[in-house]
């Protein structure tokens, strides 16, 4: 333990993520708002990561040129960001994607060990588990505690969206990257209660496992934003909008809306808009054009106020998942972004995020892949505007509470803090802050 003089200086933290804004996605979203609230808290941190191109695997625009300089420094939100080479891929495909996954763990060791000054503490966060490889060998390197941030467990989720067969050599093989990282990780942080539970009962000590569950900018996600020019520029003025925004991918199951918005077809009001990118995404437009729904949009990837504008612009949100017992465990973090605008949900996630659903009262919750059951939700939503109203206010209650990403990053440093420094003589303990936020 440290002496209490340096237990007030700015702690260093070197944060090691593949994916970054301009990125969208979830897992962006929450490295960027976690350092930023870190360094306006007085932390020192350094985001490393790589020229974004996910999920298409083209570079942003704004790096094509630079990606040949091998790295560059930026100033974000007073993070300093050090973005290194990497091979840059689509969201599909396995080979280039290993190549991605693969070059991003070798150019983050090695613009970590020579780029970077001495951090106190180094946290790798997953999704892709050769970033936590990489988080350990620098963290070896300089000699400092790792904090493993489990977002997704793998290889389970490549299992559970049918992407590899269990039995094959890469699931074993990234089976045991896994069981390693939990093993030699100072601190494992998740997004549930259920995956601890799943880390523990593989061996690993509950007392060195926090669980900071995911969430919302109230800043960015609020009831006050305006949608006056999207409905126009989309199609959708004056129509009962029901939006999907996140992954076009396997594990999501889209083509039930196609399956809803085909029998919904009787109701010209209604407009389902469809955002994002993934494998997905080529197969379900020629599926929408082939079965004539127009009344199915499908929008590209957009910018975070651009996503606040369109849920300002919807009536409902939809956040889905295919029907799989590993995803009982998951809370998807699209939901809180509803949440924070007092936009109605209706859930095909059972478990975890059914039961916050429910305590929230923040919508309706129907099973996983079930045609007739969204249809009636829908129906229900569209007919009562009283009870969208409702659910609505409910929903942004809750997430002031227990999902305000700020709170959240304020608790995390908590957590940070002992790991590095030791817990303080008569402060609370990070777990017990961390309960708070818990179910």
């Amino acid at each position: 333990m440290l002496n209490d003089t340096t237990r007030f200086r700015p702690l260093r933290v070197l944060y090691v993520s593949q994916y970054f804004p301009p990125e969208m996605g979830a897992p962006a979203a929450r490295v960027y708002d976690l350092a930023r609230l870190w360094a306006a808290q007085g932390c020192c941190v350094t985001v490393l990561t790589g020229f974004p191109n996910h999920p298409t695997g083209a570079v942003h625009p704004d790096y094509r040129k630079k990606i040949w300089r091998l790295f560059v420094r930026e100033r974000v939100a007073g993070v300093e960001l050090l973005r290194g080479w990497l091979y840059p891929a689509a969201n599909k495909g396995r080979l280039k994607r290993c190549l991605n996954y693969f070059s991003f763990m070798l150019s983050a060791i090695f613009f970590g060990t020579f780029c970077v000054r001495r951090p106190d503490v180094i946290i790798a966060t997953s999704p892709q588990l050769l970033v936590g490889l990489a988080g350990y060998a620098l963290a070896r390197l300089w000699r400092v505690p790792l904090v493993f941030e489990v977002r997704d467990l793998w290889p389970e989720s490549l299992i559970a969206v049918e992407a590899v067969r269990p039995e094959s050599g890469l699931i074993r093989a990234l089976d045991r990257v896994a069981m390693f990282l939990y093993r030699e990780a100072a601190s494992i942080v998740t997004v549930t209660d259920a995956f601890k539970r799943i880390i523990v009962d593989r061996g690993i000590d509950s007392n060195k496992i926090h669980v900071i569950k995911n969430g919302v900018d109230l800043q960015v996600f609020h009831p006050g934003v305006a949608a006056t020019l999207l409905p126009n520029e989309w199609g959708v003025h004056d129509r009962f909008v029901i939006s999907y925004i996140g992954t076009l991918g396997m594990a999501h199951k889209i083509d039930t809306i196609l399956d809803v918005a085909e029998r919904l077809r009787i109701l010209p009001d209604i407009r389902f808009v469809l955002v994002g990118e993934g494998a997905e995404k080529d197969a379900l437009k020629a599926q929408a054009v082939e079965r004539r729904l127009s009344n199915v949009i499908f929008l590209d990837q957009q910018p975070r106020p651009r996503v606040a504008e369109l849920i300002a612009a919807s009536q409902v949100g939809l956040v889905l998942l295919r029907r799989s017992e590993l995803f009982r465990t998951v809370i998807p973090s699209k939901m809180f972004e509803y949440m924070g605008m007092a936009k109605p949900i209706i859930l095909g996630v059972p478990g975890e995020s059914q039961a916050i659903l429910e305590q929230a009262g923040a919508g309706l919750h129907i099973p996983s892949e079930d045609v007739s059951a969204l249809e009636t939700a829908i129906l229900t939503l569209y007919h009562d505007g009283r009870l969208r109203a409702r659910l609505g206010a409910n929903g942004r209650r809750y997430v002031e509470c227990f999902h305000d990403r700020e709170k959240l990053a304020a608790n995390y440093t908590v957590c940070l803090k002992e790991i590095v420094y030791g817990p303080a003589v008569g402060s609370e303990s990070p777990t017990a802050t961390l309960k708070t936020d818990s179910l």
